[in-house]
């Protein structure tokens, strides 16, 4: 069993991590840090986890814990990625794990040299609705794929939460931005050549809160629109010569709807519907990345989202934010 130690109290972590991992065949949670130690004390007795720890430094060191999950702010990511490397631990970083392509460099040489694992916490991956869509579209069910339509939108305008605080790292872009485009390269495999944008700013906040793009994929064009201040809503549509495919819970999927993928062909003369009931993505993420820790076998490794993809899908974040300010196409 891979020992976890969950790095800050947040609430993605109580939500949907912990619960993911109470649930997981290899993995069980040992020690949890807050900088509260009070905080700390509180979730390790809700849901049973034997060491409580009132540093973030404190877990680091522990000899209880093999892989920290990382939910801190985005601001903090890289830097907490790089010491539990150091520390030797294995690290699973919630998204996006840097603001800037660049700095995943060092947290690659910190993998590299310490020997750990560490991938960003894109659960979507492991959904089996998405390796349906990739599997579809290698088998050219709706024949070449032309175009690629996401929206990913919710309402938030909360001064304090992170989100809409730019020193956090807040901004539309680094919190669901990276949804459409990391799913757009997963289910097709196809890398990004260049980008137009329009990114709103929010005058209170000062982050991010509305963008648009076009994404030229060569042989396709992937055009989405996000928010965090319009009314829910999330799809993705894949549109081929021979048919389209359409996706009801793209990202929080059974959350915001059910995990449905349906499948039209041209002229609308025939549906097929694939269902995936019960799923709990995150689950299947702890598990996939215990597997790899547990094992250190290369073919389970290569089930992780690397931080070599993470590079390639935040160049792709920072080409949006560039392109919104210059107006213009702008390489990836």
């Amino acid at each position: 069993m891979l020992r976890w130690g969950i790095l800050s109290t947040a609430k993605i972590g109580r939500e949907h991590l912990i619960p993911a991992l109470l649930k997981a065949n290899n993995g069980i949670i040992t020690a949890i840090a807050s900088r509260d130690a009070g905080r700390a004390a509180q979730v390790a007795t809700q849901f049973a986890i034997p060491h409580a720890y009132g540093s973030y430094e404190e877990l680091l060191a522990s000899s209880e814990v093999d892989a920290i999950y990382i939910p801190l702010p985005t601001s903090q990511h890289v830097e907490w990625s790089i010491k539990a490397a150091e520390a030797g631990k294995h690290v699973l970083c919630e998204k996006p794990i840097s603001l800037h392509a660049s700095q995943i460099d060092d947290i690659i040489k910190a993998r590299d040299s310490n020997g750990v694992i560490i991938s960003e916490a894109f659960m979507v991956t492991h959904h089996p609705q998405w390796h349906k869509v990739r599997d579809l579209l290698a088998q050219e069910a709706i024949g070449k794929v032309q175009h690629v339509q996401a929206s990913f939108t919710y309402y938030n305008r909360d001064p304090a939460n992170m989100r809409n605080v730019p020193e956090l790292g807040g901004g539309v872009l680094p919190d669901i931005g990276v949804y459409p485009t990391v799913t757009t390269r997963f289910a097709t495999g196809a890398e990004p050549l260049r980008v137009s944008a329009k990114v709103i700013r929010d005058a209170q906040f000062g982050t991010d809160i509305h963008a648009s793009a076009r994404v030229d994929f060569g042989s396709f064009e992937m055009s989405m629109y996000i928010s965090t201040q319009l009314a829910l809503r999330q799809s993705m549509v894949f549109h081929g010569d021979s048919g389209w495919i359409e996706l009801f819970a793209p990202f929080n999927a059974g959350l915001f709807d059910a995990d449905t993928v349906r499948l039209h062909n041209a002229d609308h003369s025939e549906v097929q519907q694939f269902r995936f009931a019960g799923v709990d993505q995150y689950q299947l993420q702890v598990e996939a990345f215990g597997r790899a820790a547990l094992s250190g076998d290369e073919q389970d490794k290569e089930k992780l989202f690397s931080l070599e993809d993470s590079v390639k899908n935040q160049k792709l974040i920072d080409a949006i934010y560039t392109a919104g300010e210059s107006e213009n196409w702008e390489t990836v």
